[in-house]
């Protein structure tokens, strides 16, 4: 005998709650699958979109690398044309250059106006030689005015009986 005391327990493994799960699941894969194919079918026809498009680049491509080499062989032919012509006209271009020469001959001045009359080129001195003066070779206490090399702004020695303190040496010029 068994008891009920009203009190119901749930199942946990009801054998219709797993096929209702396993039918709701089914319906979730048919949707992927049915979106899976859409999914497929755009890549294709985009895949064969980027075949079409890549065949038309190479044919493009194939069609500028041969012109690029003929354009090649073309300038290469161009410019031995272009040296052969150059050295046959060479000689023309120097008699031509020659022919057309300006030749100016030796510049003069005309000096016979009073106005522009030459002058004579301007003496540059050092300070040294303009003034007579010359190098310093020795400073002393009391410097030798005798001496030639002495300068002429060397004071003289001091004279004990006058009343300036200095004396200056004066060279004729």
């Amino acid at each position: 005998m068994s008891l009920h005391l009203g009190i119901r327990r749930t199942r946990k493994h009801r054998a219709v709650d797993a096929v209702t799960g396993l039918r709701d699941e089914n319906r979730h894969l048919l949707k992927q699958l049915i979106g899976a194919h859409d999914h497929i079918a755009i890549q294709d026809h985009t895949l064969a979109e980027v075949r079409v498009e890549r065949t038309e680049a190479e044919q493009v491509v194939v069609c500028l690398a041969a012109s690029v080499e003929e354009l090649t062989v073309e300038r290469d032919q161009l410019a031995a044309t272009n040296k052969v012509l150059r050295q046959r006209l060479a000689p023309y271009l120097a008699a031509d250059a020659n022919r057309n020469a300006v030749t100016v001959p030796p510049a003069e001045r005309d000096t016979n106006a009073m106005e522009d009359q030459a002058t004579e080129p301007i003496k540059v001195l050092t300070l040294a030689e303009a003034h007579g003066i010359s190098p310093v070779h020795r400073i002393a206490d009391t410097p030798d005015v005798t001496d030639p090399r002495t300068p002429t702004w060397v004071p003289g020695p001091v004279e004990p009986d006058s009343e300036t303190t200095q004396t200056f040496r004066v060279v004729a010029a």
